[in-house]
């Protein structure tokens, strides 16, 4: 697996340099200090993940990475930083992971782990020749716990509920709040998996365990695995019947 670090604070870059030498079997290819210079560097050469900080000169690191995130065959994105005020917008960009300086050891090969078997698990999608997901959507979805983003394989998804203004999503063990209305983030699941089941509820149709009849010949939905209850709306039925061959 190759990376490249962006930092412009030496004491940091050499930091990260040895964690992951230590931590990791990640090959850092080359290190820079400049974000126009990654930019022009990443025209020629392909990376498999990018280390990078966010306060760098030329071009700062949420413009380089909205700029990467456009690329046909996008790296994980880590970004390295000390403020707190852009996980949100690294959320949005659909980045690996957000850490926060000055460094915490564990924090660091908790990722690099991680990272490493996200990689190795592209590497082998890959290699089966997996038909693609339609919409442009990914097997990989990135959650929100609190600052964290937890990357997620979608498959673990049980159901997704609106609240206000956000998302509520549940696997079967944890629960993750994402800012983002159900529809948007229904968007971002494979279609052939999840059903927006009603306004306000997506459901993962293989976790489906009971389906029970309910008023007005409508459904609620209980999965396997938990407790949690899915609904499906009068206007939703007959095609969700038609889904499920009922």
């Amino acid at each position: 697996m190759r990376a490249i670090i962006v930092e412009d604070e030496i004491p940091a870059k050499e930091e990260l340099e040895y964690l992951i030498e230590t931590h990791s079997g990640i090959e850092i290819v080359e290190t820079f200090e400049d974000g126009l210079d990654v930019f022009k560097f990443l025209q020629e050469e392909e990376v498999d993940a990018i280390f990078l900080d966010i306060n760098i000169p030329s071009l700062d690191g949420m413009l380089l990475a909205g700029n990467i995130s456009k690329f046909a065959k996008k790296p994980f994105i880590i970004f390295t930083t000390a403020y707190k005020e852009h996980a949100a917008q690294a959320f949005e960009l659909e980045a690996f992971d957000y850490i926060l300086k000055p460094y915490d050891e564990k924090r660091i090969a908790a990722m690099l782990k991680k990272l490493e078997a996200a990689f190795k698990k592209d590497r082998s999608d890959e290699g089966e020749k997996e038909p693609a997901i339609e919409q442009g959507t990914s097997r990989r979805i990135n959650l929100r716990k609190n600052e964290n983003i937890i990357v997620t394989d979608v498959n673990d998804i049980y159901y997704a509920s609106a609240s206000e203004k956000v998302t509520i999503v549940y696997t079967k063990t944890d629960e993750y709040m994402m800012p983002m209305s159900i529809s948007e983030f229904h968007a971002k699941l494979p279609e052939d998996t999840f059903f927006k089941c009603h306004r306000s509820y997506t459901v993962n149709l293989t976790k489906i365990h009971e389906i029970v009849p309910w008023f007005n010949h409508t459904y609620i939905l209980r999965l396997r695995d938990i407790k949690g209850e899915v609904p499906v709306s009068r206007s939703k039925v007959k095609e969700f019947r038609q889904i499920m061959q009922l």
